[in-house]
């Protein structure tokens, strides 16, 4: 290699330590930040997200055990559960709603079951004037064989009725919605007007340990596109060179376009809120502390909703759809209001859901995810396989017309232009496309990215194992460098292994730009692979295998000959 190109390999090994500490400091303890409780403002001006840190004040942080009101409760708190196979809804007369989802067929880190919301957040479906200084008055509560019934009455006279229950269209399909039907009921002698309300859609907290903040956001549909923001939007910035620097920032909240949607999200799961009756305006999140020791963070969130009028002795009835469990595309593309675009697949969205839906479909004749993986790796690549030989030959050509090249690059090195016309014209004389060479790599880029954001949220992979590998959706991780303590992932570092291996084996063209291309690319992809899903490296490692063994096939043809295109066919 020249100078230029160890430079190169010297700044992508950097940048791979670079990757390492940046993420080991994403997990590292930052001060908790509290914040003042804002006033109650009738029908939410939203703050802009720019000015929402206006209010901090050094207070104690708010543990995850702290109930999310400011003062201990004055009432015996009750509760009352609705479940079915799926999922069990914990219902409190502490606001109103549910504290607690809880997902029977899901286990968490731990061995429990995984749960959504806490019993230390805002309660699903709590309805509340400032969440950032909420209020939950003592609600009371009943149950009959299908529905649980929460009521209050304000100071204003107006009954507020919830009544919960699960769908029941399509029992399979519908095991994670439940239906919510609010009437707020006038029971005095004037109109009621309520300015408009906060929503608690519930909270998120990280699945696992090594979780990136990424994970763990708030989610919100609007203009037929998804928005949101994570619990690293709310960490202390340093900025860059000075500039863009702010202080950690406890509270978001910003006004939205007729959102369809708000949900609380995790890497795998979801708590999501549909208004049926109108749109949201407005959305709300906060970051908690879940873990002293640890310092890792939860995000919980609320929408508003538009303000309404009720005349003495009517109702106004406002109608919800909750979606409470893990984000299983199939079963999400099914519903009525793009609730699968919570995965946020984004500029991937076809080749994802392609991919996912492949994946599934392999998953349902072999019953092994890894078996899987390993089936659309041949499916991809026997897609690719005449694509990838022409390539292999167009490459070879380039390398037997490497002397041609290098003699010109020789006779004309003080004129860089006329030595890149001379070449040009060099290739089209024996009819050699120089970018013939990367056409399937640029073809399976797309691919890669789309199962990296793919496998991103796959739940279907979530403690799917393969020999040493524990869990597909999290790095293989064996153990941990001395000192340092940086993980140890076998997989990515066996398909670096390949990768540089099959760099060996690739013809190397006359082009010394597609050469250090092809080099780096291994490096490149550890960098993306590393601390990602065992899957993703699985795909990987096994695509180069059958590489490997293409460029063998390849190797026992004989050279080509160079020959000189008719000039008519130059043309």
């Amino acid at each position: 290699m020249d100078r230029t190109a160890w430079i190169a390999v010297t700044l992508c090994v950097l940048g791979l330590f670079a990757w390492q500490i940046w993420n080991s400091r994403q997990a590292a303890p930052r001060p908790a930040v509290a914040t003042t409780p804002s006033p109650t403002v009738p029908g939410v001006s939203a703050t802009p997200a720019a000015s929402v840190t206006a209010t901090v004040a050094p207070q104690p942080a708010v543990a995850a055990t702290a109930a999310p009101s400011a003062t201990p409760l004055p009432f015996a708190e009750r509760t009352e559960t609705l479940r079915n196979s799926d999922v069990e809804l914990h219902f409190t007369n502490r606001g109103g709603g549910i504290d607690q989802a809880i997902l029977p067929n899901y286990a968490a880190e731990h061995g429990e079951s995984v749960t959504l919301n806490s019993p230390a957040r805002l309660p699903i479906g709590a309805v509340i004037d400032d969440p950032a200084a909420p209020l939950l008055p003592e609600y009371s509560i009943a149950r009959d064989a299908n529905t649980v019934t929460l009521e209050y009455v304000t100071p204003e006279q107006v009954t507020i009725r919830k009544k919960f229950s699960f769908a029941t269209t399509n029992e399979k399909k519908e095991n994670f919605i439940a239906n919510l039907d609010i009437d707020f009921v006038n029971g005095g002698a004037q109109p009621y007007a309520n300015p408009g309300y906060f929503f608690a859609v519930g909270s998120a907290v990280p699945g696992h340990a090594n979780d990136y903040p990424s994970y763990t956001r708030l989610v919100w549909l609007t203009g037929g596109g998804t928005k949101g923001i994570d619990v690293g939007w709310f960490a202390e910035g340093g900025g860059f060179l000075g500039m863009g620097q702010h202080p950690a920032r406890p509270f978001y909240t910003q006004n939205v376009n007729s959102a369809e949607w708000v949900a609380a999200s995790s890497q795998f799961f979801t708590s999501l809120v549909v208004p049926l009756t109108g749109k949201a305006d407005a959305v709300w999140g906060k970051r908690f502390d879940i873990d002293p020791a640890r310092k890792t963070y939860g995000l919980e969130g609320a929408m508003h909703l538009p303000g309404f009028r009720v005349e003495a002795g009517q109702t106004y009835t406002a109608h919800f759809q909750l979606y409470l469990g893990p984000k299983l595309y199939h079963r999400l593309a099914q519903l009525d209001h793009n609730e699968a675009d919570v995965m946020e697949f984004g500029v991937f969205k076809i080749i994802c859901q392609a991919l996912l839906n492949i994946l599934n479909t392999l998953h349902s004749f072999l019953g092994n995810y890894a078996a899987a993986i390993l089936a659309l790796t041949t499916i991809v690549k026997l897609s690719l396989w005449p694509l990838q030989t022409k390539a292999t030959s167009s490459m070879r050509r380039m390398s037997a017309l490497s002397p041609k090249i290098q003699e010109l690059r020789e006779k004309y090195k003080d004129d860089p232009t006329r030595m890149n016309q001379e070449v040009m014209k060099l290739y089209k004389e024996y009819g050699i496309n120089p970018v013939g060479g990367c056409l399937p790599m640029l073809i399976q880029i797309p691919i890669f990215f789309g199962l990296f954001t793919m496998l991103r949220q796959a739940v279907e992979l979530r403690g799917a194992s393969f020999l040493w590998i524990k869990d597909l959706s999290q790095p293989d991780t064996i153990g941990h460098l001395p000192i340092l303590g940086w993980p140890i992932n076998v997989l990515p570092l066996i398909m670096a292994a390949t990768s540089f291996w099959m760099t060996h084996l690739t013809p190397k063209s006359g082009d010394p730009t597609q050469q250090r291309m092809m080099m780096f690319m291994p490096i490149i992809f550890i960098v993306f692979c590393y601390n990602f899903a065992a899957a993703l490296a699985l795909y990987y490692t096994a695509q180069n295998l059958f590489s490997i063994l293409q460029l063998y096939q390849n190797r026992k043809q004989p050279m080509p000959t160079l020959e000189k295109l008719p000039k008519r066919v130059r043309r």
